[in-house]
């Protein structure tokens, strides 16, 4: 089967429904990699959660550069790590023209996220887009190794609907790659111990509840963030297929928080759920195999990646 075809068959797969989405503020800059980090900034007008019935599914993306007549052009390949760079980039269409116009999608016009191969390091970006189209952040990567750079957007004039690119973006260093954590149903940040209830499933629907808690107590005042209670990215281990998924639209304030996925076939993926309490976004990291086997208890594992 040709790379095309296995990307053809992967996209038809696997599919995500969800209810609200997430959006607020101007697109600036934004990267949460260490929490308290300026990076961390308030987004500009919150938005209440709301649903989008019209978007409830949402295949996985970021296997290809070009899609649908637009490519991520990716103006820094390279960066050093430990250093605070500028990452620049545009989209680029059919004719090779910058892409100036996109739709606002849950309050951005572009959403970016960074990971590295091995999963280690996870940040999600909100770039500033220049007027003739170049979009820039300052990102710190704390580990060398090979990345991927996805860009979520919906441009404007097209029917191409919503489309995630993908990229490989190199950080150079003294390189040491690290195993992915086992499985577990529990993750430690901040203080904060969030538990996962539920399973990802090859071909079918199910629901992933987290259930945030705070010193023993259950969290019951979790606060808006990009228009939600909560946000999930998941990455699939070995070509980081990335889905991105929102919370259903009975999801309130905590302790849980919900969502509803379908995994393609048996594999291993990273889950990434951001939360926002006390005015700080947070990340909670969970390796999940998807398969019948599910709902088992794991051994609590401790996330330093706070990427959001």
């Amino acid at each position: 089967m040709n790379p095309a075809a296995k990307i053809s068959a992967f996209v038809a797969a696997l599919t995500a429904s969800f209810g609200a989405a997430y959006g607020i503020g101007a697109a600036v800059g934004t990267d949460a990699g260490t929490t308290g980090s300026p990076e961390r900034a308030e987004h500009a007008g919150s938005a209440a959660p709301h649903t989008d019935e019209s978007r409830e599914e949402r295949p996985a993306g970021g296997l290809q550069i070009t899609e649908g007549g637009y490519t991520l052009d990716l103006r820094t390949p390279r960066l050093e790590a430990g250093q605070r760079r500028e990452l620049r980039f545009a989209v680029r269409d059919r004719a090779g023209e910058r892409v100036t116009e996109f739709r606002r999608e849950h309050g951005k016009e572009l959403h970016l996220i960074l990971a590295s191969r091995d999963l280690a390091t996870y940040r999600h970006l909100h770039p500033a887009r220049a007027a003739d189209g170049t979009w820039s952040t300052a990102v710190e990567l704390p580990a060398a190794g090979d990345y991927r750079v996805f860009a979520d957007f919906t441009p404007a004039d097209s029917n191409a609907g919503d489309l995630t690119l993908g990229a490989d973006l190199a950080v150079s260093g003294p390189y040491r790659a690290a195993k992915l954590p086992k499985p577990a149903r529990t993750a430690l940040v901040d203080g904060y111990t969030v538990s996962l209830n539920g399973n990802l499933r090859p071909d079918v629907p199910e629901r992933l509840t987290f259930t945030v808690r705070k010193d023993g107590r259950p969290v019951t005042d979790l606060q808006p963030y990009l228009g939600a209670y909560g946000h999930l990215v998941a990455l699939r281990a070995g070509d980081l297929a990335h889905l991105h998924v929102h919370p259903e639209g009975s999801t309130g304030p905590g302790p849980g928080v919900s969502f509803t996925a379908t995994a393609p076939g048996s594999a291993t993926y990273r889950l990434f759920l951001d939360f926002k309490h006390d005015g700080t976004v947070r990340t909670a990291a969970f390796t999940v195999p998807s398969g019948a086997a599910a709902q088992t208890p794991g051994t609590t594992a401790p996330s330093d990646e706070h990427g959001h």
